[in-house]
């Protein structure tokens, strides 16, 4: 087993989430070896020709998680280890964050074909397609950003990719609304935390209002200019919201959250062209912090 493979524990996890191998001409054969090929790229960022020769060949790996990024095999693969965890009672509800990050773009990032892309053999469009591939200049140049929720466990819940130039405020909606972990034993999807932490870039009327509908406590600080419209508007601006620091501190846990996530080298820097197979990177990221005890 080399540096950064699947332990035996985490296999033993991993494995029974996996597509049914034993296809016509055996294409599907010895997940493992492929899906270690897969994590070390994802891992070191490397070009996927340069693999080392023990992952096998190099397009195989590469097809391998092009396809399952395609028709969301590794999100199915996320939601079922969010399961597990959550029957084994190891996700934090108590308190989910969500913050955002982003993702400097390599130059071999850019340049993807304008054709919509299709799925192999299928003929639909890959899920997570984007039509601006998640691609867009900010600041720090050409970048894409990932919105996220993160449990009390430093893990992440779900996430979002958009051009790097997008706000935070008005996607925090769709990702708390992407949060969705079952219960094999029965019963309904939880979807629902107990406590939202976020930064003053989330303090809007809409998204608390929508929290307050989910009947989600929040802790989220108000800017100085929305506090001041407030009180310029008198009894029409509402009531002030709560805020509690100690509560607040807790918001590291996305933060810390983040950081492992782009201790990937391969999320850190962006470097696949579609943005349906970057969000297939970020997830195989994501599996890893949840395979990990």
């Amino acid at each position: 087993m080399g540096r950064g493979d699947l332990t035996n524990a985490e296999w033993g996890r991993l494995k029974p989430h996996l597509p049914a191998s034993g296809r016509r001409g055996g294409r599907w054969n010895d997940h493992r070896k492929v899906i270690n090929g897969i994590l070390f790229r994802v891992r070191t960022g490397i070009p996927w020709r340069d693999l080392p020769e023990r992952f096998g060949r190099w397009k195989t790996v590469y097809e391998r998680h092009r396809r399952w990024s395609a028709d969301g095999t590794w999100d199915r693969i996320l939601r079922a280890v969010q399961a597990d965890a959550d029957l084994a009672g190891r996700i934090d509800w108590s308190m989910v964050s969500v913050d955002s990050t982003s993702c400097r773009a390599h130059q071999h990032a850019a340049g993807a074909r304008k054709k919509k892309p299709r799925v192999p053999k299928k003929g639909t469009t890959p899920r997570h397609h984007r039509p601006d591939e998640g691609l867009g200049r900010s600041r720090g140049g050409l970048t894409s950003k990932i919105h996220l929720a993160g449990e009390g466990g430093c893990r992440p819940m779900a996430f979002l990719l958009t051009p790097g130039q997008w706000g935070d405020a008005q996607q925090m909606i769709e990702v708390l609304e992407r949060i969705r972990v079952s219960r094999p034993q029965g019963g309904h999807p939880r979807t629902r935390p107990d406590h939202l932490g976020g930064d003053k870039a989330y303090s809007s009327r809409r998204n608390r209002r929508y929290l307050r509908r989910r009947q989600i406590k929040h802790t989220i600080p108000e800017p100085k200019d929305q506090r001041a419209n407030r009180k310029r508007r008198g009894s029409k601006g509402g009531r002030p919201t709560g805020f509690d620091s100690g509560t607040y501190k807790r918001r590291n846990e996305v933060e810390r959250t983040i950081n492992r996530l782009k201790n990937s080298r391969a999320v850190a820097t962006r470097y696949d062209k579609r943005a349906y197979v970057f969000h297939g990177t970020v997830t195989t990221a994501a599996i890893r912090l949840w395979l990990r005890p």
